[in-house]
């Protein structure tokens, strides 16, 4: 028997198999997408990495502002866990017990949310989302990028990428460093090059779409993303040609964001 060819088959096998019963659909966009991780399995692993940065980072003590932020979280938050169970959706929710925290640090304008609803904002972000909408529109982008299961759906390409055909279970159990590692990539805390960017370019306009619905479903007006990349396209720096980025370029991004807003307006409520 060749070798070569039994194992090129069992992993095409494993691939696909894998592929029958992962294949999700992303909420909104009807997207599908390869999710080989049990949810719960990113929710534990991302606990861990979120105790940890609270360790490490300073919470802000503006009262103001911290009140904001979890305002905001808490009224977008209760939206999209709205929105997915009139849609018989809320499974996705399960495993999700929702924390909004400020980050003292004036120097990084950033935000993320990690699996579980674990929800973290700079407050160098502050100056430029400047209103309390400007922050919805982070808020909901950022929580869209978790309800969507970008991180799973990265993280998984990550492991078929690194491991192959090797066992998702034996790969968490014998090569953690590893897989924290691409843990850590998939929610942009690493960096990734090559077969990974053109599927986070798709993340982040996915992530726009959705979160204007979002932030219009808990009652702030969309029209305010455009308002708020236009100050971020402002901010300067070296930012590299949008075909290596894995973000799509400002002006790109902003008439996305335009072509999406008749949509999220039939959500917004005042």
């Amino acid at each position: 028997m060749n070798l070569l060819n039994y194992s090129t088959k069992t992993l095409g096998i494993f691939l696909l198999i894998s592929f029958v019963i992962s294949c999700a659909t992303v909420p909104l966009t009807n997207r599908s997408q390869l999710n080989l991780l049990p949810e719960s399995q990113m929710v534990a692993m991302a606990l861990t990495t979120y105790d940890e940065f609270l360790k490490e980072n300073k919470l802000s003590t503006n009262k103001h502002q911290t009140q904001m932020v979890k305002r905001v979280g808490a009224k977008i938050s209760k939206s999209v866990e709205n929105f997915l169970k009139k849609n018989n959706k809320a499974s996705l929710l399960e495993d999700y017990n929702w924390e909004f925290n400020l980050i003292q640090n004036d120097t990084t304008p950033n935000a993320w949310c990690m699996p579980g609803g674990k929800v973290v904002i700079y407050s160098g972000i502050l100056p430029i989302t400047k209103t309390e909408a400007g922050l919805a529109v982070v808020m909901g982008h950022e929580i869209a990028h978790a309800v969507a299961r970008h991180g799973n759906e990265r993280m998984s390409q990550g492991l078929i990428t690194q491991f192959g055909g090797l066992a998702l279970q034996v790969a968490i159990q014998e090569k953690p460093e590893e897989t924290q590692a691409l843990f850590m990539a998939a929610y942009g805390l690493g960096a990734q090059v090559g077969v990974m960017l053109p599927y986070s370019r798709l993340h982040e306009t996915e992530a726009d779409k959705m979160g204007l619905i979002f932030m219009a479903m808990a009652g702030y007006d969309p029209h305010e993303a455009i308002a708020f990349w236009q100050r971020m396209s402002k901010q300067g720096g070296n930012k590299p040609p949008e075909f290596l980025s894995t973000h799509p370029g400002d002006e790109t991004r902003i008439n996305n964001l335009k072509d999406y807003l008749p949509e999220a307006m039939k959500y917004y409520k005042k």
